[in-house]
């Protein structure tokens, strides 16, 4: 293996060990009855860093401009991408468990086939279907399973619903973003896609986040905060587009399969999660009907 692919990997794992430890971080800073923030207050901070940062990027790195005709479509995947994804996932991991979330984000390269039979007329095959069966399965095995005595988890079956609509969110913004990422640079991208989703936002969070109480918050929590704004917002999108630059799509991907590993070591070592026997099953549904539907595209894929 050589330094470049190397490094690749290692900035591909980075990225997976970033996101599964944000089930675990972001979690404490929305917990509780009077929580030092409010989930929509969170993601109006989110995204204001994110935006702020990107664009920056993009004025000292890129300076591209898009054409007019792009701006609707842009328009609308940062209001799926960014604003109902990021609204529903903090909101959802306010209400359930690490190891719920991370698992049920593992749906979302299902739920991409289904929009892609529905955009681009994708053809269904015997294993795509039975994978999508597997992976629909699990999850809601997961949604359904109430996990009560875990601390900081109020209702688990609600908060698994609003993570299984951010992956369906999440989902419809990689049909919608692809073409522009393949017209544009990611930064070009990414800046229109973060301000349209601010906007968004914006009537939303805007109160929560100036509700926050600075001079009272621990330490502990505003390293929290720091993490998600500057390590999950930011870092990742940078580490990815530096590893898309050696490796192909489907392997960078690929790593999205550590997440619900890595997010169960980090839960149950902090005590905010625990695993159970209805747990492992779903995950391995989910696993297994992920796996179908990859494995059948790669196969498809290879063969043009």
């Amino acid at each position: 293996m050589n330094k470049k692919l190397l490094l690749a990997h290692i900035a591909m794992f980075l990225v997976a060990l970033i996101y599964a430890a944000n089930y675990t971080i972001a979690k404490p800073v929305m917990a509780g009855e009077t929580p030092y923030v409010k989930p929509i207050g969170f993601i109006m901070m989110r995204v204001l860093a994110a935006t702020f940062l990107i664009w920056v990027s993009h004025f000292v790195f890129v300076r591209e401009k898009v054409e007019t005709q792009d701006l609707p479509r842009l328009a609308l995947c940062g209001v799926f991408g960014v604003a109902g994804n990021q609204m529903c996932f903090f909101y959802g991991l306010n209400l359930t468990t690490p190891i719920n979330g991370a698992l049920i984000m593992l749906t979302t390269p299902i739920l991409v086939l289904i929009l892609s039979m529905i955009v681009f007329s994708e053809k269904l095959t015997g294993k795509k279907g039975a994978g999508i069966i597997l992976g629909l399965v699990g999850a809601m095995i997961l949604i359904l399973t109430n996990s009560s005595d875990i601390p900081n988890a109020p209702n688990p079956t609600l908060g698994n619903i609003f993570v299984a609509i951010n992956a369906a969110f999440y989902a419809c913004y990689l049909v919608l973003v692809k073409p522009m990422m393949d017209k544009y640079s990611p930064f070009t991208t990414l800046k229109w896609v973060f301000l349209f989703g601010t906007i968004c936002v914006l009537p939303f969070g805007w109160e929560q986040m100036m509700e926050v109480k600075w001079n009272v918050m621990p330490l502990k929590i505003m390293w929290s905060i720091a993490f998600v704004l500057v390590f999950v917002t930011f870092l990742t999108y940078v580490l990815n587009g530096a590893a898309l630059g050696v490796v192909k799509a489907s392997v960078s991907s690929a790593y999205i399969y550590l997440q619900p590993l890595l997010a169960s070591v980090i839960a149950v070592g902090a005590g905010q999660d625990r695993l159970t026997t209805t747990m492992i099953f779903a995950g391995l549904l989910i696993f297994v009907g992920v796996y179908m539907v990859s494995l059948r595209a790669q196969k498809s894929s290879d063969k043009k």
